[in-house]
């Protein structure tokens, strides 16, 4: 059976980090025309930065990574109740993301645990080798599609905020504008998730030299509903998300905080501190690596 090594994966969620991730995107994106440019230069300058990001998302299945999360529920006094820690790797296998869990709660995973997570990738693997290259090019079309069907309300951000230029400041060693974003009142998003941009407010940190965004903070204004009775995220939730520069040609996620109390259901009320940290960005040269079992 087949052995994968480790390269790509896209984070977890809270309560979904995918859209919650896009949400910070699009936010990011959005502030951008604020820098100090001509009118006319608003919107070539935020198309530039979408490309930007879309290239530096396309370049992320160049790289393998360890990330690190930590999760903690607290009392209605703030107190932590409990503490979830976890530590995995991350591949790219034949064109798309997959994960292996390396540590839970600070420690290795034991060895019946460890095959386990072997077992998945062997099977996943051995399953994506035998594919037909008609198949794999249609699962590569359907998930790129989803992928860009995902990413569609951002043509519409900076039709959302009303912007603020506050000043520079020295970030990680990058010289930056900061600028503040709040929803303009009123407006009327056309897409359906570039509704809830309009209950987050948030200040960006725009790298001068390459616009990319280094440091973002954004707090949400109104609740925000995922699906009909799924979750809640009440106003006051917090946010911070951090990139870095990676090998002189890309910039990576380096940490995100999310702190905030909502409800799961109908009935249970929660309030947690999540932090996520990126760590060890390597670079490999082939699309996946699998190797036979010995």
């Amino acid at each position: 059976m087949a052995k994968v090594t480790p390269a790509f994966v896209q984070p977890k969620s809270f309560p979904n980090r995918c859209k919650y991730m896009r949400l910070i995107i699009a936010l990011a994106l959005a502030v951008i025309p604020a820098a100090p440019r001509c009118a006319q230069d608003a919107r070539e300058i935020v198309r530039k930065s979408v490309e930007l990001d879309q290239a530096n998302w396309l370049r992320m299945k160049d790289y393998t990574w360890i990330a690190h999360e930590t999760e903690r529920n607290l009392d209605s006094k703030g107190a932590v109740k409990s503490e979830k820690k976890e530590t995995w790797e991350t591949l790219v296998l034949y064109g798309q993301p997959h994960r292996r869990v390396l540590e839970r709660d600070g420690k290795p995973l034991a060895p019946d645990e460890q095959r386990k997570e072997q077992a998945k990738l062997d099977t996943l693997a051995s399953k994506l080798q035998n594919e037909t290259p008609e198949q794999r090019q249609r699962r590569l079309t359907e998930y790129e599609q989803k992928r860009q069907k995902d990413r569609d309300f951002l043509r519409e951000v900076t039709d959302l905020y009303d912007f603020h230029l506050e000043g520079d400041q020295q970030v990680d060693g990058h010289a930056a504008w900061v600028i503040s974003a709040t929803p303009k009142p009123g407006y009327q998003p056309k897409h359906r998730d570039a509704k809830q941009l309009l209950k987050i407010r948030g200040k960006i940190w725009i790298d001068k030299a390459e616009y990319q965004w280094v440091r973002l903070e954004a707090e949400t204004t109104d609740t925000i509903s995922y699906g009909l009775f799924i979750a809640r995220l009440n106003p006051g939730a917090k946010l911070v998300f951090e990139q870095t520069r990676v090998n002189d040609e890309i910039w990576l996620p380096k940490r995100e905080s999310v702190s905030g109390s909502g409800r799961l259901g109908l009935l249970k009320k929660i309030a947690m501190q999540q932090e996520l940290i990126w760590s060890n960005y390597r670079k490999f040269q082939v699309e996946s690596k699998v190797v036979p079992t010995q």
